[in-house]
């Protein structure tokens, strides 16, 4: 009989992934959830494949397995690998099974996602005239009975092994990194959450690529927790030395996000630097991203306004070909709303513009900041009108159109700034090459600056040419680029939840940013197991129902809680829960190179 059961809710698993709609909800629901106290450890592990599959798409009809599934979970935990001989694993009593139940408690909301679901939705009042909560084991004897299992399974990591067999490093460590899954799924125990990190800090070392790779993804979750964010820090220069050490470059990518996410305002200074510096040998397919993330940390926690324009002028002296237009168009408009920086900037650009050697980008921001604030530094001999006016000419021939386009933009304001060069560039404006200019743009800007200079009195040139006004305060289309390039589900972990209280958005100190709910980003789901949730399923017909409860026989355990409309509504505020590495049971093999 255990074998037909367990053939039957395989069976009927693999139905539902096929064809929901043929498989009914309602009466056989708690027969199939009581499987889960069978006593054929088969049984259990098809049925919480099965539960786990059916409670995505409603989870309050199943949501009475949570106390079972905790039960079974402390059985197995607290076992040793002689109890249970048919199940044991290298020395691991049932590793799969643990997996799987680990993976269904986290299908259900943690407590503090609930509370403040419904703090967003103004606290809505049930009919008793109280809130309840639902989901998770909120059972103070359920919940304290899991948090003592997490802690065992904690413990047990720091054991010596039982065997030197690389299987049994793996059954191990797969049921560890899915309770450190679970834990930073909760993020409610703070005791929990520190001595996960210190656990994934210990394999930031180890030997085996996977192991690093995965600590170095679980604890840039673990980093947007305001419990373990401290914790994390701790490990800064282990995370440094892997960025310019390790081999693998997925490995040196996720060194390169963890450096993102724990970078606070204490910190900011010594992560830019080691990302610049890890960008100068950076792989080129990562390269734009760093250069984003170099950006947004440059102007998020910058000290003063002196330090980000060095830092961004730095960004395009290393990888100007991989930086957008949202960078140095971020600059320019810091620049342009802050007084206290702009003369520092003129004089940066100008000698960044020395360089044998000057990316166009440069040339870009140069030309922009020199044509508006170049007289704050006229009165250096060393940058005189005459000298800025010759070294931007001098990059004139080498740049593109919409460049040189920019640069005739600048003269024309020099010719309002600094009317001793008005002879000069209008002789260059007169040149043949550019009133016959084969572009149109460069054409027309030639000839229209030209008539302006010589027509035009000094006061309506100075009205025309005044001083850009300051650009209007809103989110940075940087960390808006860093978004679409990331996907949708990292949008959390850019805005990071644990926003710094005295960080100082440099562009008018407000930074919008889209509040959103703390979603696990795609790379939590370490390798790849996430399963699609399956499509809606309308109610089947009761004679289905009926085989399935005849093949199921056995005694129904009547749910202690009601499922309501409320909890019903809410079970379907909260996003996925990430899914952890099981795949390492079968593949020992390193990340690929």
């Amino acid at each position: 009989m255990d074998s037909v059961k367990q053939s039957a809710a395989l069976c009927l698993l693999r139905l539902y992934k096929a064809s929901p709609d043929l498989v009914p909800m309602g009466e056989w629901t708690a027969r199939v959830v009581h499987l889960l106290n069978d006593q054929h450890m088969g049984v259990v592990t098809a049925a919480v494949s099965l539960i786990t599959c059916l409670c995505k798409k409603n989870p309050d009809d199943f949501k009475t397995c949570i106390s079972l599934a905790v039960s079974r979970l402390s059985r197995i935990v607290s076992s040793a690998s002689t109890d249970l001989q048919d199940y044991t694993y290298y020395f691991v009593p049932a590793p799969w099974l643990s997996v799987k139940l680990l993976r269904l408690l986290q299908c259900y909301p943690p407590p503090g996602n609930q509370r403040r679901a419904l703090r967003n939705l103004g606290c809505r009042l049930l009919a008793s005239g109280g809130l309840q909560f639902y989901g998770a084991p909120e059972d103070a004897a359920v919940k304290g009975r899991l948090v003592e299992c997490l802690e065992t399974v904690l413990n047990k990591a720091q054991e010596p092994p039982k065997s030197k067999k690389v299987q049994h490093s793996n059954a191990k460590n797969a049921i560890l990194f899915e309770t450190i899954s679970l834990i930073i799924h909760y993020d409610s125990e703070p005791n929990l959450l520190v001595r996960a990190c210190n656990q994934l800090g210990q394999f930031l070392q180890h030997r085996e690529t996977n192991l690093r790779y995965l600590a170095l993804e679980s604890m840039c979750t673990l980093a947007s927790s305001e419990f373990s964010h401290e914790a994390v820090k701790t490990h800064i220069d282990t995370v440094i030395n892997a960025l310019k050490t390790e081999r693998d470059v997925s490995v040196r990518q996720r060194a390169a996000d963890l450096l993102y996410a724990m970078c606070d305002r204490s910190n900011a200074k010594q992560i830019v630097s080691e990302m610049l510096r890890y960008l100068e040998t950076a792989d080129y397919a990562i390269r734009e991203e760093i250069v984003l993330k170099v950006a947004i940390l440059a102007e998020k926690y910058a000290v003063d306004y002196s330090w980000y324009v060095d830092t961004i002028l730095n960004l395009i002296r290393i990888a100007g070909d991989y930086v957008s237009e949202e960078v140095w168009y971020r600059v320019l408009q810091i620049v342009t709303n802050r007084d206290d920086v702009q003369g520092y900037a003129a004089k940066t650009v100008f000698e960044a513009l020395q360089a044998p050697a000057c990316h166009e980008n440069m040339v870009k921001v140069g030309g922009y900041i020199l044509g508006e604030f170049g007289n704050l530094i006229a009165g250096d001999p060393r940058s005189s009108p005459p000298v800025q006016f010759s070294l931007l000419h001098s990059k004139f021939h080498l740049c593109s159109v919409a460049t040189r386009a920019l640069l005739l933009s600048t003269y024309i304001k020099f010719i309002n700034l600094f009317p001793e060069t008005k002879a000069t560039i209008q002789g260059v404006l007169r040149a043949g090459s550019q009133l016959r200019n084969a572009d149109v743009e460069l054409q027309q800007r030639a000839v229209e600056y030209l008539t302006l200079s010589s027509v035009a009195s000094t006061d309506v040139l100075a009205t025309v040419l005044e001083e850009m006004p300051p650009f209007p305060e809103r989110e940075s289309s940087i960390l808006a680029k860093l978004k679409r390039k990331k996907g949708p589900g990292a949008a959390s972990a850019l805005d990071d939840g644990r926003r710094d209280p005295s960080s100082n958005d440099i562009n008018g100190g407000v930074e919008p940013t889209p509040s959103t709910v703390s979603t696990p980003s795609p790379s939590a789901d370490l390798l790849g197991l996430r399963a699609a949730p399956p499509p809606a399923a309308p109610p089947a017909s009761a004679g289905a129902g009926n085989l399935l409860v005849d093949v199921f026989d056995g005694p129904a355990a009547q749910p202690s809680l009601g499922p309501t409309p409320e909890e019903a509504f809410l079970s379907e505020l909260e996003p996925p829960a990430p899914e952890s590495p099981m795949a390492l049971l079968a593949d020992p093999a390193p990340a690929a190179e």
